[in-house]
Formats: C-alpha cells, sequence, structure tokens
C-alpha cells in the first residue's frame, strides 16, 4: 500500500510539472499557429505514456537507485570494512574501493545512458559514418569514470571544488584552440547528456553518502558537485580523442605500412 500511494503522490506531482509543457505547446498550437494538432489522439496517448513512465521512474529512484548509492557509499567507506578501527586513522588513499567502485558506476551508466546513445546514432548520420557510435560512447564514458574517481578523491580530501572546476574549463578552453572544428560542438554537448536519467541519480547519490559517512564532510557542501565532474570531463577526453584521431590520420605512413 505504501508504494501504490508513493506512486499516486509522485504520479499527481509529474502531472502538475508537465501541466505548463502542454499549455506551451497547445497554447502556441491553437492560439498562434490556429491549426489543429495532427494526429491529436496519438499525442494524448503519448503524453499519457510520459507522464506514466516518468511516475514510474521518480518513484523508482526513491525506491532503488538513491537508497543503493548511499548504501554503497556506506559500506565502501566502513572503517571495518576498511580494517582500519580508528575513523581518524584513515588516509585518503585507504579509499580505494571507492574509486574502483566510482570508476565503474562512471563508465557503466554512461554507455548504458539513452540520450548519450541518441546523440552518437545522430552524430554517426550527420557526420557520414566519420563519428562513430562507440568511440564516442566510450569516450563519453571513460570522461565520466575519471571525472567521478577525480570528485569522489575531492570529497574524501576536503578540497574546494572551484579549484577543479576552474582548472578543469581552463584545459577544455585550451584544447578546443587545437582541437578539429567539427568536434567542438559535439564535445561540448557530450558533456550535457551525461547528466541524464541514468547516470545522475547514482552520481547523486553517492556524492550524498561519502559526504555523510566520511568523518568531517558535510552533505550539503561537500556531498553535491560530482555532477559537475560528470559534465566537465567527457568534453575533456571527447576533446581529446578527437586530436589523437587528427594526429594519427595527419601522420606520414612509415615505408613498411607503404609497402
Amino acid at each position: 500500500m505504501k508504494v501504490l500511494e508513493g506512486l499516486w503522490h509522485t504520479g499527481l506531482g509529474t502531472i502538475v510539472d508537465v501541466l505548463p509543457i502542454l499549455v506551451i505547446i497547445f497554447g502556441f498550437q491553437f492560439l498562434y499557429l490556429k491549426r489543429p494538432v495532427p494526429n491529436l489522439k496519438k499525442v494524448l496517448v503519448g503524453f499519457f505514456y510520459v507522464l506514466a513512465g516518468l511516475a514510474f521512474f521518480l518513484e523508482g529512484l526513491e525506491l532503488a537507485l538513491f537508497p543503493l548509492g548511499k548504501t554503497m557509499a556506506a559500506q565502501l567507506t566502513d572503517p571495518e570494512f576498511l580494517g582500519i578501527p580508528h575513523p581518524e586513522d584513515i588516509h585518503w588513499s585507504d579509499y580505494y574501493w571507492v574509486y574502483i567502485f566510482a570508476f565503474a558506476v562512471g563508465f557503466s551508466t554512461t554507455v548504458a545512458e539513452p540520450s548519450l546513445l541518441a546523440v552518437a546514432i545522430k552524430a554517426h548520420e550527420v557526420s557520414g559514418g566519420a563519428i562513430g557510435v562507440w568511440g564516442l560512447r566510450t569516450a563519453v564514458a571513460l570522461g565520466v569514470a575519471l571525472g567521478l574517481v577525480l570528485g569522489t578523491w575531492r570529497i574524501v580530501t576536503g578540497y574546494p571544488l572551484h579549484w577543479f572546476i576552474i582548472g578543469g574549463y581552463i584545459i577544455v578552453v585550451a584544447q578546443t584552440i587545437f582541437a578539429p572544428r567539427m568536434i567542438i560542438a559535439l564535445a561540448y554537448d557530450s558533456g550535457g547528456v551525461t547528466t541524464s536519467t541514468v547516470t545522475v541519480p547514482l552520481v547523486t547519490a553517492l556524492g550524498l553518502g561519502l559526504a555523510h559517512h566520511i568523518p568531517g564532510r558535510s552533505p550539503l557542501i561537500d556531498g553535491f558537485g560530482l555532477i559537475a565532474f560528470a559534465s566537465l570531463f567527457p568534453m575533456m577526453t571527447v576533446l581529446a580523442h578527437a586530436q589523437i584521431a587528427h594526429w594519427r590520420a595527419g601522420r606520414p605512413s612509415s615505408p613498411s605500412q607503404e609497402n
């Protein structure tokens, strides 16, 4: 009964959230364009699917992904699991399982991200096959994984978030100067598509769980910010991937390769 009650309240909240979108779309269609909506029945059915899907998804986050992320963070930072009886004796290097878990979660969730798959397929089509679907997905997933490793290390050590973000964007700007123009806009968009349905819930839960269970950390100050790493580092890796591919394509062939 609690699950059904929670789903009912989540569904009502979803309707309230989606209602402004409906008002804007249908308002422009009827008041400004003054034309009927093509396939109105299918559109209404589609909106119903969206509402139902969002309600189930949001309730699933509360029941599964958020508790799972917090539980994993608690277990991986438990002094008993680390084999160190006194929390004050723990060094940042003792949390190596946290970094391994962050890398694995970042890579796997990003590869499974539906929005990234859609962008990769469209980029492959528009570029005439020059941009590979798996190449782009792997580069973005590697960026998210590395970003989460650095982000979790920042939470463990307590260094200020803005140091890393400012430094990261300086690197991105420098890469942009030398990267092929074809890949720049796609690299910037690749950072945004990682902050979507699959990645964000687990990353947020992991950050809050770490900050809550590591001594001396504030969930509000230290727990958030992992998503910023997950958005920033894919831009670096996609630009780096394009730069390496461009450099390799421009290298003169060796005599053995020519023969």
